[in-house]
Formats: C-alpha cells, sequence, structure tokens
C-alpha cells in the first residue's frame, strides 16, 4: 500500500512538473487581424490608416511588452520612436487581445498617430511632418496571416508605411527584414511599428 502510495506521489510530482515546464516554454504569439471591428470603423468613418493584430502573451504577470515605430528619413533614422507603448507586469497570468498602430488623418501635414494593446494605449498625438503634396504613400503588414511567436527579446517588424516624392513605389516583400532596409535606403519616409517581449521592464530600443 505504502508503495503504490509512493508511485501516485511520483506520478503526480512528474504531471505538475511537466506542467510547470510546458507553462514556461509558452511563448507570445501575434497574427493580422485585418477584419477587425476597429479596421472596419477607420474604413468606414475614412479615419485613416490602422494596423490591427491579435495578440496573446502567456506569463503576462512576469514579461513586459515593447511597442514602438521608428520614423526614417532619407534612409536616416531619428534619434528618438515617433511613438511608444511599454507595458507589464499584469496581474493576470495571460493577457490577449488587440494591438496595434493607427494613423489619423495621414495625407495631412499634421497626423496624429497611436498605439495600443490589451487595455492599454498612447493618447494620440500629432506628428511633425513636411508637406507631402505630390508624394506617393503605401502601408502593408509585415507578416503574414498565420500566427507568429515572439521569442522572448526578439524584436519582430510587424507593418511598414512609406513614402516617396518619386512617380512609383515598387511591391515589395516585407516579411524580408533584407527588403525593409532597402526600402528604407530608397523611400523618402518611412515608419517601421515593431514589438519585443522582454521577461522585466527593460527598454532597448
Amino acid at each position: 500500500m505504502i508503495k503504490n502510495y509512493l508511485i501516485y506521489i511520483f506520478i503526480l510530482i512528474l504531471v505538475l512538473s511537466s506542467g510547470c515546464s510546458h507553462s514556461n516554454d509558452k511563448t507570445a504569439t501575434i497574427s493580422v487581424n485585418s477584419d477587425s471591428k476597429y479596421v472596419k470603423t477607420f474604413e468606414e468613418l475614412n479615419l485613416g490608416i490602422l494596423f490591427d493584430f491579435d495578440f496573446t502573451l502567456p506569463n503576462a504577470d512576469e514579461n513586459w511588452v515593447n511597442l514602438w515605430v521608428e520614423r526614417y528619413s532619407n534612409g536616416e533614422k531619428d534619434i528618438k520612436p515617433l511613438t511608444q507603448l511599454s507595458y507589464g507586469n499584469s496581474p493576470n497570468k495571460v493577457e490577449e487581445g488587440s494591438m496595434g498602430f493607427g494613423m489619423i488623418n495621414p495625407n495631412t501635414d499634421a497626423p496624429l498617430v497611436f498605439l495600443y494593446g490589451p487595455d492599454v494605449r498612447t493618447q494620440p498625438q500629432i506628428i511633425e511632418k513636411e508637406s507631402n503634396t505630390n508624394r506617393l504613400s503605401t502601408w502593408d503588414y509585415a507578416i503574414g496571416e498565420e500566427e507568429v511567436e515572439l521569442e522572448m527579446g526578439e524584436t519582430k517588424i510587424l507593418a511598414v508605411y512609406r513614402e516617396t516624392e518619386s512617380d512609383s513605389l515598387r511591391t515589395v516583400d516585407l516579411q524580408d527584414e533584407e527588403t525593409v532596409k532597402e526600402i528604407i535606403e530608397q523611400d523618402d519616409r518611412v515608419l517601421v511599428l515593431k514589438v519585443k517581449i522582454d521577461e522585466k521592464n527593460v527598454n532597448k530600443n
């Protein structure tokens, strides 16, 4: 009887250990949500551009999320992010919901930009911008339709907005980081949305 009891205890320990290990190995995931209610509202009201994603963060009580936008003008990167959002140490074990970046009135001299995540957001802020008269612009996601895992400490490009004074903008594969580097050098203005998950509040943009 005692032998059977010890066997049960041993099996229970193995199961619990396996469960804990599996939980620690879980990674954050993100996927494009281009048909979300947020995107549809932006389109219906003609507000501008919205990049929306479904985001899930396991171990949210231990991790920190960094979401930011880098701006490049004629290949030169701004010293500070155009806008950024950092949050973490959630009271919840798992956080999930919408994450994204919005531009209100992008084709004006004073567009508004904002970032958001599950239950957090930045206030829309005006960004300084040269007149974009006669400029072409385009934008797209930098990840595909499939769910993407975000490894701890990895910086991931999520979306890109581009402007040029030339008479054409070539179609490119934004999932190729080398191609993104090329358009940063070639186009007049490029905005790059990025995300990184850290184990604590460490912002290394």
